[in-house]
């Protein structure tokens, strides 16, 4: 059984610089943890929020370039979105649907995810943000990049806005991780003597530092959770997918 957390503090990283595109994000937050008055434990979690990744990783895409299909123009003439945007949802998911009379549109991203709008975050009104190409091994490198700069051993999740077809509004979601089991199961008996066993997204309640990372840019884009009981692996995101990249 896996222990589960009665109590953790968590702090954001602050102030934190703009981050552009090509900057090294590792030694970024380094450079701010060293700053810190608190320091890097073992066991840490580091929450980092999508959009600094996909920015340091360069994912941005010109609108102008963007030529909608036929299947893009249907789709935002229901939805109203942008064609070129919703030409983006559609090449960067296998399937999708829209919750509600005019969306939002809930698409699954070819690396397996079911995302509002496949993930893509708008960048003013001439270009987007992609997902990053692979946030398993972006969450990998920096936090072996983290671990060799702080020497403590700590684990990253990369975390990622995240509208439900369900409800409004927003929730943040797990997309990467590293050094941390994505899933944790936990049991308890019953009354009746019977043993109940139940498997829950850790990486997905860890990103609840979203509390901290707050939405689209009101808020810090790195924050450090202290005190979560997990596993170490490097299994990622993708191994809890029900549908594999």
């Amino acid at each position: 059984m896996t222990t589960t957390t009665s109590a953790f503090s968590a702090f954001a990283l602050e102030p934190f610089p703009t981050i552009t595109p090509g900057d090294d994000l590792a030694t970024v937050i380094t450079d701010v943890l060293t700053a810190q008055p608190t320091k890097l434990q073992d066991g840490d979690v580091i929450v980092v929020a999508s959009k600094v990744v996909s920015i340091a990783e360069e994912r941005f895409v010109e609108l102008a370039e963007v030529v909608p299909g036929p299947a893009a123009l249907e789709l935002s003439a229901r939805t109203g979105k942008p064609a070129e945007i919703v030409e983006l949802i559609l090449a960067e998911s296998t399937e999708h649907f829209v919750a509600g009379d005019r969306g939002p549109i809930i698409a699954r991203h070819h690396l397996g995810y079911q995302l509002t709008s496949a993930g893509i975050d708008r960048a003013g009104t001439n270009g987007a943000w992609l997902l990053p190409k692979d946030p398993d091994a972006s969450a990998r490198s920096l936090r072996d990049a983290i671990t060799a700069s702080c020497g403590a051993t700590v684990a990253v999740v990369i975390a990622d806005s995240d509208g439900r077809a369900d409800r409004q509004g927003a929730t943040v979601i797990s997309i990467g991780a590293a050094g941390i089991a994505p899933l944790r199961a936990t049991e308890h008996t019953e009354p009746e003597a019977r043993t109940k066993r139940q498997e829950e997204t850790l990486t997905d309640l860890v990103a609840a530092a979203g509390l901290i990372l707050g939405q689209r840019g009101r808020g810090a884009p790195v924050a450090v959770l202290r005190g979560i009981s997990y596993e170490a692996s490097d299994a990622g995101v993708a191994s809890m997918l029900h549908h594999a990249p």
